[in-house]
């Protein structure tokens, strides 16, 4: 479901967003390269202060690569949900207004993403035109009944990753770039330089915005094994059955008899 979210919600109108929190972050030695003079390496302490922890909130469109980031030093309900609401809130605004279109139709729209769900959220007895996909991590936290009730009401479909799939939510990968961008080589003594880092890493980055493109070998593999294609040696072709070499062509060691 989620794959088809990356591959199609664009093509549909449906812009996908994912929502992550990256952490906690420790205030000690980081290790990694940094630029410094020819001769005078960095030099980390042997000795540090434990001064908190500090985590990233992050909020990612990956089509065109925009982010938005905000760093805390805590991260329960009270807090995450209302960040992720105003930023919601703030891009819905910038948008059009959604076209009219009857109520049926509404809830096929929202339906056609619950297909081969296990457990469904309840939908909303009325429900307003869809106009997002929200890929979120499968918490207890993200699956409040005021936090989905809100995400209906504005327009908002989430969708969980499964256990041991949050590779799925493409903000996992932005957040190692950002960790790598603004922490490895530092030594950061309290929690308020590691947001400061953090965020600046976000806004050095939303400069010139990489969009995370779907696919890869892992999803190459995927494909393949449903197709159940076999490779034919010497071109590109592919067969949908294993193709067996006749017996006077097999290797001179199979033909031996004991």
């Amino acid at each position: 479901m989620i794959e088809a979210a990356y591959r199609l919600g664009e093509a549909m109108g449906l812009a996908v967003r994912c929502a992550d929190q990256a952490g906690p972050y420790k205030t000690i030695p980081y290790a990694g390269r940094s630029w410094r003079p020819e001769g005078d390496p960095a030099r980390q302490p042997h000795e540090y202060l434990r001064e908190g922890t500090a985590q990233a909130l992050t909020l990612l469109h990956p089509a065109d690569g925009h982010v938005r980031v905000s760093g805390v030093t805590v991260c329960p309900n009270s807090v995450l949900h209302p960040w992720l609401k105003r930023e919601l809130a703030a891009i819905l605004a910038g948008l059009p207004e959604p076209p009219g279109e009857p109520a049926i139709g509404r809830r096929a729209a929202w339906e056609r993403w619950q297909e081969g769900l296990a457990i469904k959220p309840t939908l909303l007895a009325e429900l307003p035109p869809l106009r997002r996909l929200l890929v979120l991590d499968d918490l207890a936290g993200h699956k409040t009944p005021e936090l989905v009730c809100w995400l209906f009401d504005h327009g908002i479909m989430p969708l969980y990753t499964p256990v041991g799939g949050s590779w799925l939510n493409r903000a996992e990968s932005l957040q190692r770039i950002l960790k790598r961008r603004a922490l490895d080589g530092r030594y950061p003594t309290d929690t308020a330089q590691i947001i400061a880092w953090l965020e600046a890493a976000a806004r050095h980055r939303a400069a010139a915005p990489t969009p995370f493109v779907w696919g890869g070998n892992r999803a190459e593999r995927r494909r393949r094994q449903r197709e159940r294609r076999h490779r034919l040696g010497g071109s590109g072709a592919c067969s949908h059955v294993p193709i067996l070499r006749p017996p006077d062509l097999w290797p001179r060691a199979r033909q031996v008899t004991h």
